[in-house]
């Protein structure tokens, strides 16, 4: 159903997001940081919940909502640990409990909003489409309570799901970020996939470096 080149092409786009948005995170923290997307995943989206722990599991979600010449939505997923221990690096301070302040809530939505951003500019870049991010939304909850959210606030939602594993490889040591793009429907997802991989095979290569 999926063309390798573009599955191949999207990584390649994370990747130039992710270095981006590490360079946008090194000066937000004042220290090195590096990341990249290992790996692309499709997955049935009633399969979200289970990868991230179960439906029951607590989970930090934030959530944007991309529009314009395609509409999609990307939601990160991150586990208890990892939110605690994205906390104690950004803001120099131990925490054990995940009862947010209001500056806890807006480092970690900057935190997204730095990834975000820099993969929809990556992915407009390659495309050629106009695309626009949304504020963040931020909730700790159970997991299927998280991956609602889309459903609850547009009335539908896409039956895929694109994992992009974040890894930070420096500087946010052992801290893992579940990114989610999630089309709207079908047609979102294969008008995304062809864009793609139009783009990929027509010898574009938004990083310059002579790949894809």
């Amino acid at each position: 159903m999926f063309k390798e080149i573009e599955l191949d092409a999207l990584k390649e786009i994370g990747n130039i997001g992710a270095g981006n948005a590490a360079t946008a995170l090194s000066m937000l923290l004042s220290k090195r940081v590096e990341m990249r997307i290992p790996e692309v995943k499709v997955l049935p989206f009633d399969e979200v919940s289970r990868l991230v722990g179960g439906p029951e599991n607590m989970v930090t979600g934030i959530f944007f909502r991309i529009e314009g010449e395609l509409a999609f939505n990307i939601l990160f997923i991150m586990q208890p640990a990892d939110t605690l221990n994205l906390l104690k690096i950004m803001l120099r301070q131990e925490k054990t409990e995940l009862d947010l302040t209001a500056l806890e809530e807006s480092a970690l939505k900057e935190m997204g909003n730095i990834i975000a951003s820099a993969f929809v500019a990556a992915l407009a870049d390659f495309t050629r489409l106009s695309l626009r991010v949304s504020v963040p939304c931020l909730a700790i909850d159970m997991a299927g309570a998280i991956l609602s959210v889309p459903l609850s606030l547009y009335g539908y939602i896409g039956d895929t799901a694109f994992l992009l594993e974040t890894e930070f490889e420096e500087g946010l040591d052992d801290i893992k970020v579940h990114f989610f793009l999630i089309p709207d429907d079908d047609n979102a997802f294969k008008v995304l996939l062809n864009t793609i991989g139009v783009r990929a095979s027509d010898g574009n290569n938004s990083s310059g470096d002579g790949r894809i």
